[in-house]
């Protein structure tokens, strides 16, 4: 398990760092709002640009992507049918509270934690893919006709509808990077190195940005936070995903030892910090997404702990 709280030590570090930098107000006020837009505008398209474009694409065609893609969408629409028409909070809120129980680390912390607990990345591809293809398309299209729904004037029409996720950049990176790869083209180096350096910046930006947004703020604060949707989606993501992900790896996919857990701890990682990321982008659902990103984060740790111990 030390390879497991290595994993966490390095995102706690980052986000540390960026919540110090906060404190000290070297970078004035608000920067979460300014750097939260680059990673959304520029470096998380990049990211994507170049994973999609120098990943084989046919390992999302497995049953992993079945399990990890059913589970997600299910814990997703289970918190947005509750809210929405239970709780009647709002599609933008809504969207952002189903991304933060379902949307998860799959990147700065799946990926090290397929490489030193699960010891293949294959686990993590599937999942990092159908999020950046499909669930990430499907939110942002929903948070882009939200936000235009509360702009003055008429409706978007179903032209604005079918273009909103190709003008969105995240989508707009993941798809020019698929078709790249499945293209079968090789750009050359002088192309794509500096798409990969900006890629690479995006998951330790994103983790800056979530320390930022700490500085000065208490998690659950009555009055502020949404005490009772951040439970939700707090329980969803750390209980109900990763037990649904178990019960459709036994007795759907009849999977079993390192297989089974395998499928499991994925879904046991904690929410995305993008998700904050979102958020920010769209006015929607801030602390909602800080406050489950962080309270996931902390409660993956003994969550990964327990499933290492009643499946190995």
């Amino acid at each position: 398990m030390t390879s497991v709280l290595a994993g966490f030590a390095v995102i706690a570090i980052i986000i540390a760092a960026g919540w110090l930098v906060g404190r000290l107000g070297v970078l004035g006020e608000q920067p979460e709002k300014q750097l939260s837009l680059l990673v959304f505008y520029l470096l998380t398209p990049a990211l994507l640009l170049h994973v999609l474009a120098t990943t084989d694409v046919s390992v999302l065609f497995s049953a992993r992507l079945a399990v990890s893609a059913g589970s997600a969408l299910a814990i997703a629409a289970v918190y947005y049918v509750i809210v929405r028409v239970l709780w009647r909070r709002t599609m933008g809120d809504a969207t952002i509270g189903a991304l933060a129980s379902s949307y998860v680390n799959s990147s700065n912390l799946g990926i090290p934690i397929a490489v030193f607990v699960l010891h293949d990345t294959s686990y993590v591809a599937p999942l990092l893919l159908f999020q950046i293809l499909i669930f990430s398309t499907i939110a942002l299209t929903m948070l882009d006709l939200a936000e235009a729904r509360d702009q003055p004037g008429p409706r978007p029409g179903a032209w604005r509808t079918v273009a909103t996720p190709l003008l969105n950049p995240i989508v707009a990176g993941a798809l020019i990077g698929l078709a790249i790869s499945l293209a079968g083209w090789h750009p050359p180096d002088w192309l794509m190195s500096p798409v990969k350096l900006l890629g690479d910046a995006s998951v330790p930006m994103a983790l800056l940005v979530f320390g930022l947004s700490l500085g000065g703020v208490k998690v659950m604060q009555k009055g502020e936070a949404p005490r009772r949707d951040i439970a939700l989606a707090t329980a969803l993501k750390m209980i109900a995903m990763p037990v649904l992900a178990w019960a459709m790896s036994r007795f759907l996919f009849g999977q079993s030892g390192h297989a089974l857990f395998a499928q499991t701890v994925t879904a046991a990682l904690p929410t995305a910090q993008n998700v904050l990321v979102y958020g920010l982008r769209y006015n929607r659902g801030v602390i909602l997404a800080r406050d489950s990103g962080l309270i996931t984060t902390v409660l993956s740790v003994p969550a990964i702990m327990l499933i290492a111990a009643l499946l190995t």
